[in-house]
C-alpha cells in the first residue's frame, strides 16, 4: 500500500467518525422531538379536559344566575307588596284613646304627628288598665303592711325622633318600573 492509499483510508475513517457523531446528534434530537411530541399530546389532552370543565362551569354558572334572578325577582315582588302594605298602614289614620274625664289644671302642648302615632289604641289601653288592676292586688299582698308605697318617677318627655319615612330614601327608584330606552342621538345626561 502506498502512502496515498493510507491517507485516503485515514480520510475515510475520519469522515466516518464525523458521520457517526452527526448521526448520534441527530438521534438525540429526534428523541427529544419524540419526547416533546408526547408532551405536546399530553398538553393538548389536558387543554381539552380544561375546556370541558370550563364549559360545565359556564353551564352551572348560567343555571345559578337564572336561579338567582328568579329568586331576586320573587324577593322584589314580595318587597313591593310589603312596601305597599306598609305605606297603606302608615297612611291609615291612627285611633287615639278617649280623653281622660278628670279636668286638667294646665293645658297640654299641641302634639306632633310623631307623638300621635305612638298613642295606644282603645283596646290596647283597656287591656293595659285591666292588667294593672290585676297586678295591684298581687303587689299589695307581697308588700309588708308597714312599708310605704313607692311612687314611680314621672317619665321625662323625649324629643321627637326622626323616622325613616321623614328622610329621603336613596333606594326609592329600586321598585319603580323599567326606564324607557334612550332614543337615537340622546346623551347619557338626558336619560338621567
Amino acid at each position: 500500500m502506498s502512502l496515498v492509499a493510507v491517507a485516503l483510508n485515514l480520510l475515510l475513517a475520519v469522515l466516518l467518525i464525523v458521520a457517526l457523531g452527526f448521526g448520534w446528534r441527530l438521534e438525540r434530537r429526534l428523541e427529544a422531538l419524540r419526547d416533546s411530541h408526547a408532551g405536546f399530546a399530553k398538553a393538548v389532552a389536558d387543554l381539552d379536559q380544561a375546556a370541558a370543565r370550563a364549559e360545565q362551569g359556564l353551564a352551572d354558572l348560567r343555571a345559578a344566575t337564572d336561579e338567582a334572578s328568579e329568586s331576586l325577582a320573587d324577593r322584589i315582588a314580595r318587597a313591593t307588596a310589603l312596601a305597599a302594605r306598609l305605606d297603606e298602614a302608615l297612611n291609615r289614620p291612627v285611633v287615639t284613646p278617649p280623653p281622660p274625664t278628670a279636668p286638667r289644671a294646665r293645658p297640654e302642648p299641641a302634639e306632633s304627628p310623631l307623638q300621635s302615632e305612638r298613642r295606644l289604641k282603645a283596646e290596647d289601653f283597656e287591656r293595659l288598665l285591666e292588667r294593672e288592676a290585676r297586678a295591684k292586688p298581687a303587689a299589695k299582698a307581697m308588700r309588708p303592711a308597714g312599708e310605704p308605697v313607692a311612687r314611680p318617677a314621672a317619665p321625662k318627655p323625649s324629643p321627637p325622633k326622626e323616622t325613616p319615612r321623614s328622610r329621603a330614601r336613596v333606594d326609592d327608584d329600586l321598585f319603580e318600573g323599567p326606564v324607557d330606552p334612550p332614543g337615537p342621538g340622546s346623551s347619557f345626561r338626558a336619560r338621567r
